[in-house]
């Protein structure tokens, strides 16, 4: 819900979502959905109801099962009918940012390749050790940016001649399909500096909530 925030404020409301695990829990979700953002009065004894504000988003939201264990490019062959013609973007579900999704598309349209992924600078957690040639410890210091490491961050935009990459789907997205279109040049990175958060696990979990109790969420730009 906060990644499709994320795109509803630069103005994108259409939403295809790849279910796999309890894919059913999401359709509830969005099947209740007015439910979850509205006022509303129960009149239990005439079985009626009231809806007082609907706070819901103008939002299109395709919900596609792709199975329970198909791998990330599968997922992604099984939507093909869902996208059309015309370039789209690609996300994982895990992520946050503030990412200016207006300027990494202007970038993908720039360079004209099939697909673009954004880049994220990820930190080291814990500390560093420093060592010579000589396996000699010289130091322990704090982690800093000049540990980090590129990686992933999820946003992307793709032309969908990316579907004629995944054979299907056992095909993980970030194997064959990538390394195919690095080797005939046709993956961009798009490089974002800003904030990039994944939730991969209770920690995580924990870090995002706590910024977004605190009115400290980045991503959060609505």
């Amino acid at each position: 819900w906060h990644i499709m925030k994320i795109y509803a404020h630069y103005g994108y409301n259409e939403f295809v979502v790849c279910l796999g695990y309890k894919g059913y829990v999401i359709k509830e979700f969005f099947a209740d959905y007015n439910l979850h953002m509205s006022d509303i009065t129960f009149d239990l004894a005439h079985n009626t109801m009231r809806v007082h504000q609907n706070k819901a988003e103008d939002w299109t939201v395709t919900l596609v099962d792709t199975g329970a264990d198909t791998m990330t490019g599968g997922r992604v062959k099984r939507i093909r009918e869902y996208v059309g013609n015309e370039d789209f973007f690609l996300t994982y579900g895990d992520g946050v940012s503030d990412i200016n999704i207006a300027e990494l598309l202007a970038f993908h349209k720039a360079h004209g390749k099939i697909a673009t992924i954004s880049t994220v600078n990820v930190p080291q957690r814990f500390g560093v050790i420093d060592i010579d040639d000589n396996s000699q410890i010289t130091r322990f210091r704090e982690k800093s940016s000049e540990d980090a490491h590129r990686i992933n961050g999820g946003f992307m935009v793709m032309n969908p001649k990316l579907f004629d990459y995944i054979e299907g789907d056992a095909t993980m997205l970030e194997r064959e399909p990538l390394e195919r279109l690095s080797n005939d040049g046709e993956l961009m990175a798009y490089r974002h500096d800003g904030f990039w958060q994944c939730m991969d696990t209770q920690r995580d979990k924990q870090t995002l909530e706590t910024m977004l109790a605190e009115g400290k969420a980045l991503w959060k730009k609505w």
